[in-house]
């Protein structure tokens, strides 16, 4: 994390299907080298042999990290050295009972939503210090049901298919809301759908899913290595084509929601 010729780029949610994809599309770009984070040692250790092997890219490591634990993703923070050109805000949860963290919070958002703004919280100053640099968040087009008075289920009948609903439009919303305050420092913040992959999350939600894990990496490792990934900025893309976002309209609902998620500490 030290060499100064070459682009820094950080993967959470390594090890599931998308994400694995996605590190590697990245890895396989001439010049990236590739931080996965996540929070199985075992399964960390053989998806960065896996992708090393696949690129012949030998500047693949990986960081342990619970993305539901604000104090994980802040000593994630603390012991970084070097430039961060590209966080890859990937990890998700999608646990078909309700779940919460050690410190009380609903698992789904303190993963799916709360992660992706702890971790771009926590590495704003290092993405801005390595500026032109730049965040990708894999939110989806299936996306709806946000309730900013009960983002944790603790009054509605929890669903996963809605809280991972809600989740992803707050990934959208909060892009919008991390692009404003991130453009005066050469930090492109953009959101988009990645395909729909069969994997564990999907099957969670009771879908399979048609795509390869590499089709469904192709937008997210697009945003993080193109030219368009880091002169756009506040947008949503769904098959590497920026598309209007009708979620981002509500400026005051942006807001609150990012004003909510401040106040949260874990």
């Amino acid at each position: 994390m030290t060499e100064h010729d070459s682009r820094v780029c950080i993967v959470t949610g390594a090890t599931g299907a998308i994400g694995k994809a996605t590190a590697s599309q990245i890895a396989a770009v001439l010049g990236y080298q590739v931080v996965l984070v996540g929070r199985d040692d075992s399964r960390m250790v053989q998806c960065a042999q896996e992708i090393i092997s696949t690129t012949g890219n030998e500047r693949v490591s990986y960081e342990l990290a619970d993305l539901s634990r604000q104090s994980e993703i802040q000593a994630l923070a603390d012991r970084w050295q070097g430039p961060l050109h590209v966080l890859v805000n990937n990890a998700a949860a999608t646990p078909r009972s309700r779940l919460e963290t050690p410190e009380g919070l609903e698992m789904q958002f303190a993963t799916n939503i709360m992660g992706y703004f702890w971790m771009t919280m926590a590495f704003r100053e290092t993405l801005a210090s390595s500026a032109p640099s730049r965040v990708v968040n894999v939110a989806s087009y299936w996306a709806g049901d946000l309730d900013l008075d009960d983002l944790e289920f603790r009054r509605r009948p929890y669903r996963n298919g809605i809280a991972y609903r809600q989740s992803k439009q707050a990934n959208r919303m909060l892009t919008a809301a991390f692009a404003r305050r991130f453009k005066a420092h050469g930090v492109a913040v953009n959101a988009c759908h990645p395909g729909d992959v069969s994997s564990k999350l999907s099957h969670n939600l009771g879908f399979g899913g048609h795509e390869s894990p590499d089709q469904g990496a192709q937008t997210p490792a697009w945003l993080a290595t193109s030219e368009t990934g880091q002169s756009q900025s506040g947008l949503y893309f769904e098959q590497m084509r920026a598309t209007p976002d009708r979620f981002v309209k509500d400026t005051a609902a942006v807001e609150a929601l990012y004003n909510i998620c401040l106040e949260y500490r874990s």
